[in-house]
């Protein structure tokens, strides 16, 4: 027995050793700490398939933080909620040698609700630690296990989750039953996974080293179009007491439309309210727009997320009685009305975040969603209906729901649909400014600007859902202007399938042309200029992308003191490329400057080889944007 307890400490000993030696960070190539922040040493997801309803899935990884700006990739951080559970939560910290300091305490580990000021009830809970180690650089190390009750969305494998993390070593394991089907689609992976069958199950292995760190690129692709990610989706699935089957769009579509089956019965007084609305009306879009219009005043967003829920929208009669409702509930509540009044809506899930504007892949049914949105078909026209604003145009998608792929429940299943895109005249911004400059380089201010489109949507927000204060920082940051005063701000807005706002300023402010001796020094394109210089040091990594087209035309009058002639102009330039089109003029007549801006940015997607082209596109904007008008003061 003595001898057994000797051999376990030397076994448990070299273990503590092999770590300590291998997190030294004296072990870290030096090509993966250029341009790093953190460092993952390694890292092990691993996702044990039981059956069509339950899953094991573990996670193990370590990382290194180098620097203060690496300091956010040290906490650790998983949810859980009804569907899956969250156990086995060990931790290391070491110092830069390798050595132990620190191993998790439970009672350190904070526990927090997944809902915000936007959520009335949901059962996702998040458990948080963080070691608050200071001494860089160091290593944390972290394990975890979770089982799943219910296979509908699985865990993705994405090893480097941001530029300035290089990462030393990961893997990525699925083990299925025999009889599994296992979908899964790969980005940035050269060859395929390695697939063992023992006989008892399918094992998939995907690995990759020394992924290094690179710096922010804008205008870049979707993030998974630059590293290596897997996603994985099964064929059939069950989740509580839903069946389904993933294997095409279609059929997800199906499982969809069970779950929202009998869900669209309105009480009776709404059933009252929806015919009083649109029983004299002509047209199936004025019926649409009377109800969407009742739908804004008579509901808001509030989310509730428990269990199945998540996917289920709570019921007509639900939101009719309470109020309220998440995209779902809201969506599906449009739906009901329409019904009533004898239109057909559908039911369109999409994916709204920012950087994502593809939608969903159209060779890989999965459910990476998170936003619902109604659809009506109308003859030529189609009608889209944003469910959970209380203030945006009706038929207006904007720059989070608009240009990209989604899916459309119908009775027979899903259908794959294009939500509506925005053509560059559909995106206007035209500014008319009438100005003044005294001797003492003070100036005062009109502005009287028209956004259409998706340009609208930051005055929309100025307009509904900010303060003055908030308002007046924006337009601060916004106008470049250093010193300013708003003396008005007024909006209207003009509600069209593209909608419109009209924005009046007026705003003075100190010292904004410089003034020497008898000179007047003015940068007379006050407000609409492009933002920083592009770097063209650096090697382009990616693809250049710009999600959208945009045109803005800036007219510009400044009357300038009397007795002042100019002495520089600066030259009137027109540029032409496949980025867009740029022109700019000035004049100067009769103690006035005028300045003509018009530029037109068109949507694309062009190669990382066309960035020395790009980089003078824009630079040439930049500088122009900036010229300097000098005036001197006529001799007495």
């Amino acid at each position: 027995m003595k001898t057994f307890k000797l051999l376990l400490i030397v076994f448990c000993t070299n273990i503590v050793l092999a770590k300590a030696q291998s997190f030294n960070i004296m072990l870290i190539p030096d090509s993966l700490t250029s341009k790093a922040n953190a460092v993952k040493r390694y890292e092990e997801l691993k996702i044990s398939i039981k059956d069509i309803d339950r899953a094991v899935v573990s996670r193990k990884y370590a990382i290194t933080i180098l620097n203060e700006a690496g300091r956010r990739y040290a906490t650790y951080s998983n949810n859980y909620d009804k569907l899956k559970d969250l156990s086995d939560i060990d931790g290391n910290l070491y110092d830069a040698a390798g050595k132990h300091l620190k191993n998790v305490k439970r009672k350190d580990i904070a526990d927090y609700s997944g809902d915000d000021e936007a959520t009335l009830a949901t059962d996702a809970r998040f458990k948080v630690h963080d070691f608050y180690y200071g001494a860089y650089p160091y290593t944390v190390e972290y394990e975890d296990e979770q089982s799943f009750d219910g296979i509908f969305f699985l865990p993705r494998w994405i090893p480097q989750r941001t530029g300035r993390c290089a990462v030393q070593q990961s893997r990525f394991i699925v083990e299925t039953p025999v009889d599994y089907k296992l979908r899964y689609k790969q980005f940035n992976y050269a060859g395929n996974p390695a697939i063992v069958n023992d006989g008892k199950k399918i094992t998939y292995t995907w690995e990759v080293k020394n992924l290094h760190a690179f710096e922010d690129e804008a205008f870049s692709p979707q993030w998974e179009e630059m590293t290596t990610s897997v996603f994985i989706a099964p064929v059939n699935f069950k989740i509580e007491n839903y069946a389904g089957e993933m294997d095409s769009w279609q059929n997800l579509g199906k499982f969809i439309a069970q779950l929202n089956a009998g869900r669209d019965i309105l009480p009776e007084n709404v059933k009252k309210d929806v015919h009083a609305l649109t029983d004299n009306l002509s047209t199936p879009k004025e019926k649409a727009f009377a109800l969407y219009d009742y739908l804004q005043k008579n509901t808001r967003y509030i989310s509730v997320q428990l269990g199945i829920g998540s996917w289920q929208p709570y019921d007509a009669k639900y939101v009719a009685t309470k109020k309220y409702g998440d995209c779902k509930a809201l969506s599906n509540y449009m739906k009901s009305l329409l019904k009533e009044a004898g239109l057909n809506g559908y039911y369109v899930l999409v994916n709204s975040d920012d950087d994502d504007t593809h939608g969903l892949w159209e060779d890989f049914p999965s459910p990476y969603f998170n936003h619902a949105v109604l659809c009506m078909p109308n003859g030529k026209d189609t009608l889209w209906f944003e469910c959970t604003s209380q203030t945006v145009t009706p038929g207006f998608m904007g720059s989070s729901v608009g240009n990209r792929k989604a899916l459309m429940i119908k009775d027979d299943g899903g259908h794959i649909v294009n939500t509506p895109s925005y053509r560059a005249e559909q995106n206007l911004q035209t500014r008319v400014v009438t100005a003044a400059i005294d001797a003492q380089g003070n100036l005062d201010a009109a502005l009287i600007t028209k956004y259409t489109g998706i340009q609208q949507e930051m005055p929309h927000a100025l307009m509904y859902h900010t303060t003055k204060e908030n308002r007046e920082k924006y337009l601060n940051d916004e106008l470049n202007l250093p010193t300013y005063k708003v003396d008005k701000t007024d909006y209207s807005e003009n509600k069209s399938l593209i909608p419109e706002i009209k924005e009046d300023l007026h705003i003075s402010a100190q010292g904004y042309a410089s003034v020497s001796g008898k000179r007047l020094f003015i940068k007379p394109n006050l407000f609409n200029k492009a933002g920083n210089k592009v770097n063209t040091d650096d090697k382009r990594l990616f693809d250049i992308e710009y999600t959208y087209s945009f045109h803005d035309i800036d007219s510009i009058d400044i009357k300038i003191p009397d007795g002042y002639n100019p002495e520089a102009l600066p030259k009137n330039l027109d540029l032409n490329s496949k980025f867009g089109n740029y022109k700019i003029e000035f004049k100067v007549a009769d103690n006035n400057i005028s300045v003509l801006r018009d530029y037109t940015r068109f949507a694309g997607r062009f190669p990382a080889s066309d960035y020395a082209e790009f980089a003078k596109f824009l630079n040439d904007i930049y500088k122009a944007d900036r010229s300097q008008v000098v005036l001197v003061k006529k001799e007495n």
